[in-house]
């Protein structure tokens, strides 16, 4: 990684105020450990439930894990900076988190798209499912959602490490991105910000074609069903993925879709808040409560928890 000018930023963080400083501390790292323990259970259950073996579970699996991954890359830094009050980090460190922080919520977005193709492809075929969604198609799924979003975020990121940084080094967030860079840079930055324009809309346009075309099938499918159980039926197994997908496009849609990365970043601090640390853990809470069958495995798990302690 080259860096020209600047060896350390200084990450400004959500707010000045040392009241609110403390409140953000509380709040962001209990719903981090609310985060990290609700996606743990969730991969954990989808692990040892033989009724959870499926496709749908195999991808809810991998997108818990990747849950904790991204919220892990960008919450506990913030957290040591409440804590110790140092707000400084390192040119490496601030590039390091903004690699990962983008690959995995990249990666998340071509991840929810494969879902919906799952759900496609059990409720509109249900007689092909499992010779469709097989275990070694499901397993190319997930790298091709990794290697995808590696494709997408190397180009722009690879341009981003070549920015000089010459009258400032003070990032308005509390995150590494390549926006932040490109808000304080020196340099000629119209090439690197119409590459990420260009790579936000190319994952945008591309996953949320995949997940439009594909809850039209659905839906069209499902109205042609007889019974209306089996309509509810086939709706529910379809809602707590609708609604983390309208959550992960409408917010994500403010911070990497916009005109120019010379705004003000006032409202995308607060977008940045929801995707990192809210999101998170509202989707184990909108999985589990939603599911029955989370729920059913959630609570043989925990029988066989207290019976054996009483042991």
């Amino acid at each position: 990684m080259r860096n020209h000018t600047a060896t350390t930023f200084i990450l400004l963080g959500l707010t000045d105020d040392p009241q609110l400083q403390g409140l953000l501390l509380i709040f962001l790292f209990f719903t981090y450990l609310l985060s990290v323990t609700g996606n743990l259970t969730i991969v954990s259950l989808t692990l040892v439930d033989s009724n959870l073996k499926t496709p749908m579970y195999f991808f809810l699996q991998n997108f818990s894990c990747l849950e904790i991954l991204f919220t892990s890359t960008c919450v506990p830094r913030y957290l040591y900076n409440l804590s110790t009050g140092d707000k400084t980090i390192t040119y490496c460190a601030c590039a390091i988190q903004a690699f990962f922080a983008d690959l995995f919520g990249v990666t998340e977005f071509f991840l929810l798209a494969t879902m919906s193709y799952d759900r496609y492809i059990a409720i509109c075929q249900p007689l092909h499912y499992t010779t469709i969604m097989s275990s070694t198609v499901c397993k190319t799924f997930i790298l091709c959602c990794w290697m995808a979003g590696l494709l997408i975020i190397l180009p722009p990121f690879s341009l981003s490490q070549n920015l000089e940084f010459c009258d400032s080094s003070v990032i308005d967030g509390f995150l590494c991105d390549v926006s932040p860079f490109l808000e304080i840079s020196c340099s000629d930055t119209w090439v690197v910000e119409q590459m990420v324009i260009v790579c936000a809309v190319l994952t945008f346009i591309t996953t949320l074609l995949c997940v439009v075309l594909s809850y039209i099938c659905i839906i069209k499918t499902i109205i042609r069903f007889p019974s209306a159980q089996q309509r509810k039926k086939a709706f529910s197994t379809c809602s707590s993925h609708m609604i983390v997908v309208s959550i992960t496009y409408g917010s994500c849609i403010f911070i990497y879709v916009k005109p120019s990365a010379k705004e003000s970043a006032a409202i995308n601090k607060g977008v940045a808040v929801l995707t990192t640390s809210i999101a998170p853990v509202l989707n184990p809470f909108i999985y589990t409560l939603r599911n029955k069958q989370v729920k059913q495995a959630f609570n043989v798990s925990i029988k066989r928890i207290m019976l054996s302690s009483k042991k």
